[in-house]
């Protein structure tokens, strides 16, 4: 593997692909750091720009690359570059075009720039091909989160809060130049770390990355096991409620008797046969950390209520022999982000027992078992305590309001979207009151702890 070269020595170190010895600051813990906002600078010629906006208006949830010449971020007195990087865009609902209207292709002279998701692979065109040791990042804007931290803040809590599987995240300035066009600058945009074999591999808590990693969508309940629920993700747009993650298509099949196997005992066995199996076979007690965390982050856009938006990852491939683990995704509709879905109304108030569908068994059936409530009631009880950390009401609200001190200089952008920081939830929510900042009745953190707290026994 090709080591960072130092380029350049003096103040302004320059690291770029290549041979030789020398180490940078490196590593996904310097790419996300939170504590400095880093500019991100994406270069890509123009008619491989013109291929993305024809590929987006062929297919608009095509998962093609395109080829962009250079990539750089800068982060105080460092600058990191990788060249030939993929670039393409994501998103469900949220996917849009880039620049201009349907049929357009890139202008020079007035582009029409719209904020979009965007994915970058660093190796998809250079094998070698890394930032401080990063091989992917996805970009998000802050899609209808006029705080601009919705997203960060609840993975930085789970991080935190002991929940070691949640992707590491922060924030960038986004530049983005295509052709001899000056660059357009973005905005902040949020950098997550893709959920993919570097992110297992940067978890040796997983005990083997050798194991299958499936990315659930919609409808995946854990309770049915029709073959076309099940797909190896060829980049295609057609969506399933489970996609194998692999290279390699000989993974698929056993791959997906192991998801039926542990989907099939998941939904028959009981009494001391299920709790023996589901201790041996699944982390219980990191699983019921993430579920009350999610509860008290009120992220209703899950599994256990949409039957959407995680991953598992089996940590063995054998069929019998492993450990499951839930993977926490998506976390932009939470924090008085609410909406009418599955059996709620209200995500500051609704029963954190009943939180989602009884089908949903891989929740629903554990806190049936006396023991695993407990533990469950343990956390919730940690977490509605005003006085705690990590969802405390004055604890967040002071680092919601250092994080957008940070982030306001930045925001205004070429877009002329999401110009503003405001204490506001999403607008289509069907609950507009909540806040974040403001210290009233309305306040979200105040809100939430009272309502747990009301359902404790």
């Amino acid at each position: 593997m090709m080591a960072f070269l130092l380029a350049s020595c003096g103040k302004d170190r320059i690291f770029v692909d290549g041979e030789g010895g020398v180490e940078p600051k490196s590593g996904p813990r310097f790419v996300f750091d939170d504590t400095t906002i880093p500019k991100l600078s994406v270069s890509v010629a123009e008619n491989e720009w013109n291929r993305l906006l024809e590929l987006y208006d062929e297919d608009s949830h095509n998962h093609t690359y395109v080829n962009c010449y250079a990539v750089t971020l800068e982060r105080e007195d460092v600058t990191l570059r990788t060249e030939n990087a993929g670039l393409r865009l994501r998103g469900q609902t949220s996917r849009r075009r880039p620049e201009g209207r349907e049929g357009q292709r890139h202008s020079a002279s007035n582009p029409q720039w719209h904020h979009v998701h965007f994915g970058l692979h660093f190796r998809k065109f250079n094998e070698d091909g890394n930032l401080a040791g990063v091989r992917r990042i996805n970009l998000k804007y802050a899609k209808e989160d006029p705080s601009y931290v919705r997203e960060h803040f609840c993975f930085e809590m789970l991080r935190e809060y002991g929940v070691w599987t949640a992707p590491m995240t922060s924030w960038c300035r986004l530049s983005l130049q295509v052709g001899n066009t000056p660059p357009a600058n973005f905005g902040v945009y949020l950098m997550m770390e893709s959920i993919d074999k570097q992110y297992v591999r940067q978890r040796p808590q997983f005990g083997s990355e050798w194991g299958y990693l499936w990315k659930c969508g919609w409808g995946s309940n854990l309770r049915d096991t029709d073959d076309w629920r099940f797909h190896l993700d060829d980049n295609s747009s057609d969506t399933y409620a489970y996609e194998l993650k692999s290279d390699d298509t000989a993974d698929f099949a056993p791959a997906k008797a192991q998801l039926k196997d542990f989907i099939k005992k998941l939904n028959t066995l009981k009494g001391a046969d299920f709790y023996n199996w589901i201790q041996a076979h699944c982390d219980v007690d990191l699983l019921l950390k993430m579920y009350a965390a999610n509860v008290a982050l009120g992220h209703w856009d899950d599994y256990w209520n949409d039957m959407n938006n995680f991953y598992l990852y089996f940590n063995s491939r054998d069929l019998q022999n492993y450990k499951v683990y839930m993977l926490p995704y998506d976390y932009d509709n939470t924090l008085g982000t609410s909406h009418y879905c599955g059996v709620q109304n209200d995500s500051g108030r609704h029963n954190p027992y009943r939180w989602g569908l009884d089908e949903c068994v891989f929740i629903s059936k554990i806190l049936e078992v006396t023991d695993f409530r407990n533990i469950y009631t343990g956390y919730l009880r940690e977490l509605s305590n005003e006085n705690n950390p990590y969802t405390g009401r004055l604890q967040s609200a002071s680092r919601i309001l250092q994080w957008q001190s940070a982030l306001r200089p930045y925001v205004a952008n070429d877009t002329g979207e999401d110009m503003e920081i405001k204490d506001r939830p999403a607008s289509w929510g069907n609950h507009p009151e909540y806040r974040l900042i403001e210290d009233n009745s309305n306040n979200w953190f105040r809100v939430k702890a009272q309502s747990i707290q009301s359902y404790l026994p």
